[in-house]
């Protein structure tokens, strides 16, 4: 399936001259959830070269930016086609948008509209004046629980090629014994279903009231409680080789942390330089955490455990 809109200048009903010019991502349900914002309402959108991204993660990245919206006001003509020279850009796509430069290079005016498409109609009708319930972003439980698939299925895919170079690896330290790397095998696939649910799972529905403010130590929280659960689960904990106790400890709270820090990218909890902020501390830490903890099991398999 397509999920990209090609970029350039679209038309909503009976567009003419004196029509609003809305700006938007390539990204295809941001553009159909605009256009289905508009009902009845003739209008010009801007599709800017996000890459298929969708407006909020394309301004973090840059994509959804100044350059993009002043070339692709150039490349379009969209001044020979509007009479007016004011752009609606959504609220969040702000932080990719300088609009003095915007002004200042292609004469055109940027408007902020609200954060959420279906109070455009209210916002145009008041006069391009938003109120502060259109000003304010919420991130409910339930739209948090809604991304949640979307951080499974990539932490699953890139888990389960983990756990097969993990059982090969076993299976030749244990004298090749397919039983003894299974059992084995099957500790392992307990951490990283420990490290998915508490990165993946808890740390999005729990955001507000997991400790700290970085995704990351929110996600090493999560991990934490989740491999002691992990050892319990495998009983493990009562395992005489505290390497394998040890191993789990450290890396299942590492690789939770991780993939916390990826929801950065679909949360308006953060910013771009809170995140470059975050990855620098963080992102060595993890790795190595999960190398540390990738040590300590094969030391534990080569101890007998």
């Amino acid at each position: 399936m397509r999920y990209r809109v090609d970029p350039g200048l679209y038309t909503i009903g009976d567009a003419g001259p004196d029509s609003p010019v809305f700006v938007t991502a390539s990204y295809k349900m941001s553009f159909d959830l605009l256009r289905k914002a508009l009902p009845g309402i003739s209008a010009w959108v801007l599709v800017l070269d996000t890459q298929g991204i969708n407006v909020w993660c394309a301004a973090g990245k840059g994509t959804f930016g100044t350059d993009e919206l002043v070339g692709r006001i150039q490349s379009s003509g969209l001044a020979d086609v509007v009479s007016h020279r004011r752009l609606i850009v959504p609220q969040l796509g702000a932080p990719g948008i300088a609009a003095h430069e915007v002004r200042k290079r292609s004469g055109f005016q940027v408007v902020y509209g609200p954060v959420r498409a279906d109070d455009l109609p209210a916002f145009l009708k008041d006069g391009l004046k938003a109120t502060g319930r259109m000003r304010t972003k919420h991130f409910s439980f339930m739209e948090r629980l809604a991304l949640v698939p979307m951080e499974i299925v990539p932490a699953v895919k890139g888990a389960l090629p983990v756990a097969a170079a993990l059982f090969v690896l076993s299976f030749f330290v244990s004298g090749f014994s397919a039983p003894r790397a299974l059992g084995r095998t099957i500790v392992v696939l307990v951490s990283l279903s420990a490290s998915i649910i508490a990165g993946a799972v808890l740390t999005p529905l729990l955001l507000p009231w997991l400790p700290g403010r970085a995704f990351s130590t929110k996600g090493f929280y999560a991990g934490l409680l989740l491999a002691v659960c992990a050892l319990l689960l495998t009983g493990t904990l009562y395992h005489s080789n505290m390497a394998m106790v040890l191993a789990q400890l450290v890396s299942i709270p590492a690789l939770a942390a991780y993939l916390a820090m990826n929801f950065t990218g679909a949360s308006t909890f953060t910013s771009l330089s809170g995140v470059q902020k975050e990855m620098r501390f963080a992102l060595p830490l993890e790795i190595g955490a999960t190398a540390a903890g990738l040590a300590l099991w094969i030391a534990a398999l080569l101890m007998g455990g």
